[in-house]
């Protein structure tokens, strides 16, 4: 079923890049770096959802957190920035593509999307994934429960992306990129406190976890080092992420100065 669901992801999004290159040319619409990010996306998902992963994690809560980063650390900017919407469209039928182009041109339409991913709205949502996902009733009852572990993992990568999504490209307000840099680090921080957290708990926090572990690794030094995973690498990743941001904020700052710099200065009339 998964490994199905993934060859059906990317056999529509190639198809899909491909109609587009086809009639607009090579690059056009998708660029090529596009559907290279894709593809890296899609092979982190695919590592993230293997069946040994998945055994690995029942057993390991540090292979637990290798597949959630994965999931929303790499695959979810990753496709965040492959424009599979635009892929997906392509790949319908030209009337049925016309058809849902029109349809999400709405006003509503586009209004809903709008709020769905401003920074303020992706910000919340990720945070209140990542918080509610990790309580130990709940993170108990999805390993014990496949479906409300599938539900956890696509509360991670949904959010994630829309995270990534509505940074890059949502409604940023008279701020610009500023605001964003801000979303980044917030998150970086509130995803580093849980990270703390985990690392510095006295007792393990989840019941599953608690088991003979080989290698001389106890529950609470295995749930310590998937709290180390959680704040340092996931943080580091989350701080490129907003100093990039802040190149481009700069970047956007400096055009705006120089054409304010050209539009004032004084018109000179010759006789």
């Amino acid at each position: 079923m998964l490994a199905s669901s993934l060859a059906l992801v990317a056999l529509v999004y190639l198809i899909g890049v491909s109609a587009l290159w086809r009639h607009a040319g090579v690059g056009r619409g998708i660029r090529l770096r596009q559907a290279l990010a894709f593809a890296a996306g899609w092979s982190a998902i695919a590592i993230a959802l293997s069946s040994p992963m998945d055994e690995w994690s029942d057993r390991w809560l540090v292979a637990h957190m290798v597949q959630h980063e994965l999931l929303m650390i790499v695959a979810a900017p990753l496709m965040a920035v492959a424009a599979p919407l635009i892929a997906m469209l392509w790949a319908m039928p030209a009337g049925a593509r016309q058809r849902v182009a029109h349809g999400i041109r709405r006003r509503p339409v586009v209004q809903a999307w709008n709020i769905l991913t401003a920074p303020a709205t992706v910000f919340v949502l990720y945070a209140v994934a990542l918080w509610v996902w990790h309580l130990p009733a709940l993170y108990d009852y999805a390993l014990e429960h496949e479906a409300a572990h599938v539900f956890e993992h696509v509360c991670f990568f949904g959010t994630a992306t829309l995270f990534w999504w509505g940074i890059a490209h949502g409604q940023h307000g008279r701020a610009g990129y500023g605001a964003a840099v801000v979303y980044v680090f917030a998150t970086a921080a509130h995803g580093g406190v849980l990270g703390a957290l985990l690392t510095f708990a006295p007792r393990v926090w989840y019941v599953p976890y608690l088991t003979n572990h080989t290698a001389n690794l106890t529950p609470l030094e295995d749930q310590q080092l998937a709290g180390l995973l959680m704040w340092v690498p996931a943080g580091l990743s989350f701080v490129a992420g907003a100093l990039f941001l802040f190149a481009a904020w700069l970047r956007q700052s400096d055009r705006r100065t120089r054409f304010a710099s050209s539009t004032s200065l004084p018109v000179t009339r010759t006789r």
